[in-house]
C-alpha cells in the first residue's frame, strides 16, 4: 500500500513538474521510471492501465503548460508517450521471462523432492542451470538500460533476444538430457567449435566478471568443423567453465585465472582445453572425477563431469583431466572433425 501510495506522488509530482515547466523540458519522460519500478507489483492489466494513466496526464500537461515553443513541446510530448509505451512493453516482457526462468527452477526443485528417480531429475537441473541464470543475468541489464535516463531502448531489445535465446537454449539442453537418458544417439552435424565456445563464454561473462576472474581465450578460428551433437557439446564445455569459476572463486584474489584455447593436436579431432588456478586435483579426485555421484564440492551432486563424459565418448570424442603443477587442475576433451573439412 504504501509503494503505491509513493508511486502517485512521484507521479503527482511530475504532473506539476512537467506542467509548469516549458514545452522544451521533457519531464514527462520520467514516467517511464515510475512504470519500471510499479510492473513488478502490479499485474499486467493493471500495468497497461498505469501505463494508459501516464499517457494521459502527459497529453493534460501538454495543454495545460503555460510557456515555450508549441512544436517542440509537440515534439517532446509524442517522444515520451513513445518512451512510457514501449518501457511498458519491455518491462512486461522481462517480467514475463524472468517469472518464467524462477517457475522452471521452482518445478525443477519440486520434482527432486518428490520423485525416486533424483539422479535423472538433478542432472537435469544441473545442466539447464547456466542458461537459466543467463536468462535472470539478461533480465537484470534490460531493466538497467530501461532505467537510464532516456531509456537505451537498443541495448534492452538485444538483452530481450539474449532471454529468448537462452530459453531456448535451456529446452534444448532438456530435451538432449532426456535423448541420453533413453541411451538415443546424438544428433550430430558439422559445425563451429570455436563459434560454440564463444557463445558459451558469451554466457557466463556475468558471472566471470562477478568473481574478477581475469579470462584468457586462444581460439583457434582455422580448426575445421567438428561432427558431433552442437547443444550436447556446449552443455559439456559451460559445465566445465561453471566448475573453473567455482574452483578458482574459492582461492585468493591475485590467483583468479582462467584459461581456454582449442587446437588440432592430431589431424583427426579438434581438442577443447580450461585451464584453472584453484584448488588443484589429489590423486583421489583424478582417480573418482568422473564417476557419476562423486564430488569434491560441499553440496555437490556429482552429476556433471559424469554427463559429460557419457556425452563426449557419444559422439566419439575422449575427456580428460590432469593437476597443473603450479596449482589448479586442466580439463581437456576432444570431438572427431567432420569427413572432408581437413583445411
Amino acid at each position: 500500500m504504501l509503494s503505491l501510495a509513493g508511486m502517485v506522488l512521484v507521479m503527482a509530482a511530475i504532473f506539476v513538474a512537467d506542467t509548469l515547466t516549458e514545452y522544451a523540458v521533457a519531464v514527462a519522460v520520467f514516467y517511464s521510471v515510475v512504470i519500471l519500478a510499479a510492473v513488478s507489483l502490479l499485474t499486467v492489466r493493471a500495468a497497461i492501465a498505469l501505463a494508459c494513466a501516464c499517457i494521459a496526464l502527459t497529453v493534460v500537461s501538454f495543454y495545460l503548460t503555460p510557456a515555450g515553443l508549441y512544436k517542440v513541446g509537440l515534439v517532446n510530448s509524442g517522444i515520451s508517450i513513445v518512451a512510457i509505451s514501449i518501457t511498458t512493453w519491455l518491462a512486461l516482457k522481462t517480467e514475463a521471462a524472468q517469472a518464467a526462468a524462477h517457475d522452471a527452477q521452482a518445478r525443477l526443485l519440486r520434482i527432486a523432492r518428490v520423485t525416486s528417480l533424483g539422479g535423472l531429475t538433478a542432472s537435469i537441473a544441473h545442466e539447464v542451470n547456466q542458461p537459466l541464470a543467463a536468462i535472470v543475468t539478461s533480465g537484470n541489464a534490460c531493466q538497467r538500460w530501461l532505467a537510464q535516463d532516456p531509456p537505451n531502448m537498443e541495448k534492452a531489445l538485444q538483452a530481450l533476444d539474449r532471454i529468448l535465446s537462452d530459453a531456448h537454449r535451456a529446452s534444448e539442453v532438456i530435451d538432449r538430457v532426456r535423448s541420453l537418458t533413453k541411451g538415443e544417439k546424438p544428433r550430430k552435424s558439422a559445425f563451429d567449435l570455436p563459434q560454440a565456445v564463444r557463445e558459451i563464454v558469451s554466457m557466463s561473462r556475468g558471472e566471470i566478471e562477478r568473481h574478477g576472474i581475469a579470462l584468457e581465450t586462444f581460439i583457434d578460428d582455422a580448426l575445421p568443423p567438428v561432427l558431433a551433437d552442437r547443444v550436447q557439446v556446449q552443455q559439456v564445455i559451460g559445465n566445465m567453465l561453471l566448475n573453473a569459476i567455482e574452483a578458482v572463486a574459492s582461492g585468493p584474489a591475485h590467483r583468479r585465472d582462467i584459461r581456454i584455447s582449442t587446437s588440432m593436436p592430431d589431424g583427426a579431432s579438434v581438442l577443447f582445453c580450461i585451464e584453472d588456478a584453484g584448488c588443484g586435483l589429489s590423486a583421489e579426485a583424478i582417480d573418482h572425477l568422473f564417476d557419476a555421484f562423486w564430488t569434491t564440492k560441499e553440496g555437490g551432486i556429482g552429476l556433471g563431469l559424469s554427463i559429460s563424459r557419457t556425452i563426449v565418448e557419444a559422439n566419439g570424442g575422449k575427456i580428460w583431466a590432469e593437476p597443473n603443477a603450479s596449482g589448479g587442475a586442466t580439463f581437456r576433451f576432444s570431438v572427431p572433425i567432420a569427413k572432408g573439412k581437413t583445411s
